[in-house]
């Protein structure tokens, strides 16, 4: 069974690849770069070339394959508007191909819903698609459910490892450039997180249970408070920490403004009794205690400490 990934050289993607080779499956994985498919080639994973601004080649890998998980998603949070776009464009063009058939599509989502005071569940629907939250997602997702498509969507946290930790990365890299890990207020929202490697299992686990409409929670932690995150990346990288209010969030956080005042947390108490899934990674805290990064010739090395604000 061959399945086509989308992202497929990417920090998620290259784990749903390996994930699905170690199962058996044979893989196609979009490629855009030379270096990208040579990643794919040493996972075992077939290369195809193309991008997500290429709908033909979307459309070409998805007509080759029995199934399609879609990871793909350019971070470009400058122009978040634009990548949202690109995203649902992406998606139709996907679904357009697998429409009428059983093959299954998941689609990728975040974690941002409409829940106050609880965790989010999968019975929460989406922030509705708007200019302050333009990601359409799983709205793109419903209206390909409703023409016929088998589609399902998992909702993503903050999906990390010892390298990466999604939004908390922006965060890292802003602490380093500022001398000082930040927090907004009394820092007790809190961000639900996952280890990339269990994300990767789940994904496996959508594709094979085929439940058109489902949404699942990639959720091993329900939510880590800010300012504990804030403090761990303050003595990784030897910087003070310290409250930002309010009013001085969007001159210090830039475009993560948007997103660090947001509580974030979510439960995954459904999917894992629809598909028995149970997270196994390292938590977030003891990956942000462990932080890796690539360095300038390609090698993973510890962080060095940066140079205090004064």
């Amino acid at each position: 069974m061959r399945i086509f990934v989308t992202g497929a050289t990417g920090f998620v993607g290259l784990a749903v690849v390996k994930e699905l080779i170690a199962a058996g499956y044979q893989v196609l994985g979009l490629s855009r770069s030379e270096k990208g498919a040579e990643a794919l080639l040493a996972a075992g994973a077939e290369v195809h070339r193309g991008s997500l601004e290429d709908l033909d080649s979307l459309k070409a890998g998805a007509a080759r394959s029995d199934g399609v998980v879609h990871t793909a998603f350019r971070h470009d949070w400058s122009n978040f508007a634009e990548s949202c776009d690109m995203d649902k464009r992406a998606i139709e063009a996907l679904g357009s191909v697998l429409r009428g058939s059983d093959r299954p599509l998941v689609v990728t989502a975040g974690l941002a819903v409409r829940a106050q005071d609880r965790p989010a569940t999968e019975d929460d629907p989406p922030l509705p698609v708007s200019a302050s939250y333009p990601r359409a997602s799983e709205a793109t997702a419903a209206a390909l459910q409703a023409l016929g498509v088998n589609v399902s969507v998992i909702r993503l946290p903050q999906v990390h490892d010892r390298i990466k930790q999604g939004l908390i990365t922006s965060l890292i890299t802003l602490a380093r450039q500022k001398g000082v890990s930040a927090y907004v207020g009394e820092g007790l929202n809190r961000w639900a997180a996952v280890h990339v490697s269990d994300a990767a299992h789940l994904y496996r686990l959508a594709l094979e249970k085929r439940e058109a409409g489902a949404r699942y929670h990639a959720v091993a932690e329900e939510g880590v408070p800010l300012r504990d995150i804030a403090r761990v990346v303050g003595e990784v990288l030897e910087v003070p920490v310290r409250a930002v209010a309010e009013e001085e969030a969007a001159a210090h956080f830039g475009f993560l403004a948007r997103f660090v005042e947001m509580d974030l947390r979510g439960s995954s108490a459904k999917t894992q009794d629809r598909l028995g899934w149970r997270p196994k990674g390292p938590a977030l805290i003891v990956d942000l205690r462990q932080l890796r990064h690539v360095d300038a010739g390609g090698g993973v090395a510890s962080y060095p400490p940066a140079r205090a604000a004064h």
